[in-house]
């Protein structure tokens, strides 16, 4: 099956992260708007790139998109969708949605609504008038923008940032999506130094390794669309192989660090770093951020450090933020990528970024501080 449209969606912020890494994949951009990325491709395109996309949240099947401006024009729009083409008798197709300056603004009546008028296309095809619902999953969106409907079935299942290997938690922990995106937009290159010195669970650095191997983020877990009929048997096994193939096995080790000043967020971040596979790759170790500092030059630091959410800690992120801010400029040689959500952070800091960007993290606004360093010089 060739020539679907599908839909990566991603937070706010991180759209043309997630532009950039369907293109290297090598399909075909087609719409950006806020929060979706439409691209072409085939039914591998499908496995590709819940595999392979890190900073997207889900990958979408777009089935149908029309103007509903009331619920008959809502239910002849989704009922002249071909759902056979994707759905089996026995699909199990929970229908979820959303509506924005529409209409059509009752979302649960929108949701019988499509429910109603997808069992009837499917009874027009199949002949029945019941259907068990006992098979493979198939969730259905429908977005109402601005009386356009969108219809959609979701092929991921669980969001794209579960990848598989953190079960264990800390306070706070950044989206794993977040934390490729940090990675990312630092340019980061893995010949460099990287440290965390608030690195909790481990997120940011594991993020940072799998980059590092070529390490598909997806390997690790499973996905709904695995179980749909209309795949190939094999389809998903092959594009799982090469996925693995294309892993690299001779990465320099130990030059990535995180610390933290809890013993319990190191146990957890070495134990989700060995469960990623990339435990080689990564020196954790318990350390106070007053001890922190390095004679190494040219280093990235990347982290996500106390936000002070409650007004009782406030005065000591400060006071960390301050601290932050004398230590880093005392490595004049590198960069450093901070995300916080507290709105004066550059004012504590003492140091104004060179870029800055705004990002969704866990459903809060944070905003990412970027320092940029030197080069290292050529040899």
């Amino acid at each position: 099956m060739t020539n679907l449209s599908i839909i990566a969606s991603s937070t706010f912020g991180m759209e043309a992260l997630v532009k950039k890494e369907i293109k290297k994949l090598g399909y075909e951009i087609t719409e950006v708007k806020n929060g979706r990325i439409t691209f072409t491709g085939d039914l591998k395109a499908v496995a590709e790139a819940n595999l392979w996309l890190r900073t997207a949240e889900r990958v979408m099947i777009k089935i149908g998109e029309f103007e509903a401006l009331d619920f008959d024009q809502l239910y002849e729009g989704v009922k002249a969708l071909d759902w056979p083409k994707w759905l089996p008798e026995n699909a199990e197709f929970p229908v979820s949605g959303k509506s924005i300056d529409s209409q059509l603004s009752s979302v649960p009546t929108c949701q019988s609504v499509v429910k109603k008028a997808v069992v009837d296309s499917m009874k027009e095809k199949y002949g029945d008038q019941w259907f068990p619902e006992d098979g493979p999953l198939y969730p259905i969106e429908i977005a109402l923008y601005k009386d356009q409907a969108l219809l959609t079935i979701d092929s991921s299942g669980t969001g794209l940032h579960k990848r598989g290997y953190r079960d264990l938690t800390v306070t706070a922990p950044i989206q794993e999506t977040i934390a490729a995106g940090m990675i990312y937009l630092s340019r980061w290159d893995k010949d460099r130094i990287l440290i965390d010195p608030f690195c909790g669970s481990g997120t940011i650095l594991i993020e940072a390794a799998m980059i590092a191997k070529n390490q598909a983020p997806g390997l690790k877990r499973n996905f709904i669309s695995e179980k749909w009929p209309i795949f190939d048997n094999m389809l998903w096994a092959k594009t799982r192989v090469e996925a693995k193939k294309a892993k690299k096995i001779d990465v320099e080790p130990r030059l990535i660090m995180g610390y933290d000043h809890d013993p319990e967020a190191i146990s957890i971040a070495r134990y989700h770093a060995k469960k990623a596979g990339v435990d080689d790759l990564i020196h954790f170790q318990e350390k106070k951020f007053e001890d922190f500092s390095s004679s190494r030059k040219y280093g990235y630091i990347i982290t996500n450090p106390p936000y002070g959410k409650r007004m009782s800690d406030q005065e000591e992120v400060e006071a960390l933020y301050k601290k932050m801010g004398e230590k880093f400029r005392d490595l004049d040689t590198w960069s450093y990528y901070i995300i916080t959500s507290h709105p004066n952070f550059e004012e504590i800091f003492a140091k104004e970024a060179d870029k800055r960007r705004k990002l969704y993290s866990g459903g809060m606004e944070t905003h990412y501080y970027q320092y940029y360093g030197p080069w290292p010089p050529k040899n």
